[in-house]
């Protein structure tokens, strides 16, 4: 089969492709923004509950969030907004450290989920409408666990949870897909980190470091996405 696409179907997935990018950045805009108007008005982003059980509590607010970061990445929740919290409440670097933990055991426990309950569901998902679309991901993550779910974690598109659950799936061993998982949530979470310490702090320079760091992270994911036979399944589904 001729590995050109058909007339019409590029134009609609640089589309697709584009909005994708559109809110990621309006995503980090509205979190920035949101966060200095309220901090403005002397309230805090991520409701009063971030700055009563969270913030300056020690051990106990690092547990809660780590708790609850897990819970809000496993249901499907921006793992973006997570790691922007992580670096409201504890600056960059524990925020990062913080949040990059809560999303990893949030990606485990989907996969966990998907792996030992999902798989006669998705069978039957594959073997559907959405198979044709699915399937060639599945088939990538199968076959390079490492590389592919790094590609994918990379880039600016895509959905979390969708890849968690392709994940525990795909029958692959859960090492390599959560370390690569680790490697490839790092840029955006130092980027929102960043932007939630900027925004606690009224740092301009965390703020303008994070967009660029943005910058320099859609790239990358755009580049992997045109090279990587992951980052072209995904581009397909």
């Amino acid at each position: 089969m001729s590995a050109t696409a058909p007339a019409g179907q590029g134009p609609p997935a640089g589309r697709e492709r584009l909005r994708a990018i559109g809110k990621l950045v309006v995503l980090a805009l509205g979190l920035a923004a949101g966060g200095l108007l309220l901090r403005a008005l002397g309230a805090a982003p991520g409701t009063e509950w971030v700055d009563r059980y969270i913030r300056d509590q020690g051990l106990l607010g690092e547990t809660l969030f780590l708790l609850a970061g897990a819970a809000a990445a496993a249901a499907g929740l921006p793992r973006q907004g997570v790691a922007f919290l992580g670096g409201y409440a504890f600056g960059a670097v524990l925020g990062t450290l913080l949040a990059l933990a809560a999303q990893l055991l949030g990606c485990a426990l989907a996969f966990a989920w998907a792996r030992l309950v999902g798989r006669a569901w998705a069978e039957r998902v594959l073997a559907g409408r959405y198979g044709r679309r699915l399937r060639p991901v599945r088939d990538a993550l199968a076959e390079n666990p490492f590389g592919a779910t790094l590609a994918l974690r990379l880039l600016p598109v895509g959905n979390n949870l969708a890849l968690n659950l392709l994940g525990g799936l795909a029958g692959i061993a859960p090492l390599p897909f959560l370390a690569a998982s680790a490697l490839g949530y790092l840029p955006q979470t130092v980027v929102f980190a960043l932007l939630g310490k900027g925004v606690r702090v009224d740092g301009a320079w965390q703020l303008g470091l994070a967009g660029v760091l943005l910058a320099v992270s859609v790239g990358i994911g755009l580049w992997l996405l045109r090279r990587a036979r992951a980052g072209r399944a995904l581009d397909g589904a």
